[in-house]
């Protein structure tokens, strides 16, 4: 397993600002197959985003804005989305700027863990496989 991306992609979803797409490029012009490091950084992302649901499911506001640094007016925007457009918003969880709300918001509202790993894993794996097939 390749630590180094999959660190990468757990941090990206969670406590730094940043991102691991460079490093995934980076391993996927190192010539092995493909899906190993889009699998390896999916899963690291996705559960990056798993500490962020289960931080909203305890509700500790604190860590929401000390370590996410997630403020109310993001928090209320991501809450409003997440009404509107239900559980599909969480495909967009990889998304920089609202993903880390949306997956707090869902860890808040009590969204059903498994439907919430189905749809977050599935965009984050959809969007590293888009990014693998444009780099290869």
């Amino acid at each position: 397993m390749d630590w180094s991306l999959f660190v990468s992609a757990f941090l990206s979803a969670t406590l730094l600002p940043g991102g691991s797409e460079v490093l995934l490029v980076l391993r996927l012009s190192e010539q092995g197959p493909a899906w190993q490091p889009v699998l390896v950084a999916t899963l690291g992302n996705l559960l990056g985003s798993l500490v962020t649901y289960a931080m909203g499911r305890a509700g500790n506001a604190a860590l929401r804005r000390r370590w996410l640094r997630i403020g109310d007016r993001e928090l209320l925007r991501a809450e409003t989305w997440f009404r509107r457009w239900g559980a599909p918003s969480l495909l967009l969880a990889w998304l920089p700027i609202i993903g880390d709300p949306l997956c707090l918001v869902a860890g808040l509202l009590r969204f059903h863990p498994v439907l919430f790993v189905l749809l977050v894993g599935t965009g984050k794996l959809a969007r590293y496989a888009i990014l693998a097939a444009l780099a290869v």
